[in-house]
């Protein structure tokens, strides 16, 4: 029977702590803190959404002492910590790809974008480029209201399934 209230436990958590990192997606913060705005204006999507993919990927599942949560795209530690990275040749062709694709436009947001991937483009190979933290899982204050939350209506259903057991 304990092992049972420890395993609801784990999977009410799992539930809804799952939900409410996606809903940091929706929200645009962690919790209560926004995420910085990009400098470079977003055409599709919004902050942080542009495909999706980063938010469908979030996983949760069951460790040894709780809830573990991962997500399988390659830049989800980097946005949810932030952190620095350096210019490859690779990145730079992709940067000049990106310039010449919209200098030709002539809408003003367009000239302001194009001018973004040149700058870029023209950093050097090994400088480095700040990314800045958009954190989506993580520990939060709120988080351990909704684990006290869980616990607790956990507890309160043990001791009503004792109730039931022992009840003459």
């Amino acid at each position: 029977m304990a092992n049972q209230f420890y395993k609801n436990i784990v999977s009410d958590l799992r539930v809804e702590l799952l939900d409410e990192f996606d809903q940091n997606f929706t929200r645009k913060a962690f919790f209560d803190s926004a995420w910085p705005e990009v400098k470079m204006p977003v055409k599709r999507g919004t902050l942080m959404m542009r495909s999706g993919a980063l938010r469908r990927s979030v996983r949760a599942r069951n460790i040894p002492n709780g809830v573990g949560f991962s997500s399988s795209m390659p830049y989800a530690k980097l946005q949810n910590e932030g952190g620095k990275i350096k210019i490859t040749a690779k990145m730079k062709s992709f940067f000049w790809a990106m310039y010449y694709k919209t200098s030709g436009k002539k809408s003003k947001s367009l000239g302001a974008e194009s001018n973004h991937w040149k700058a870029l483009a023209l950093k050097k190979v090994g400088s480095v480029l700040t990314i800045r933290q958009r954190q989506f899982i993580g520990h939060h204050p709120q988080v351990d209201i909704i684990v006290k939350r869980v616990v607790d209506n956990g507890f309160q259903e043990f001791n009503n399934e004792l109730k039931k057991t022992f009840k003459p």
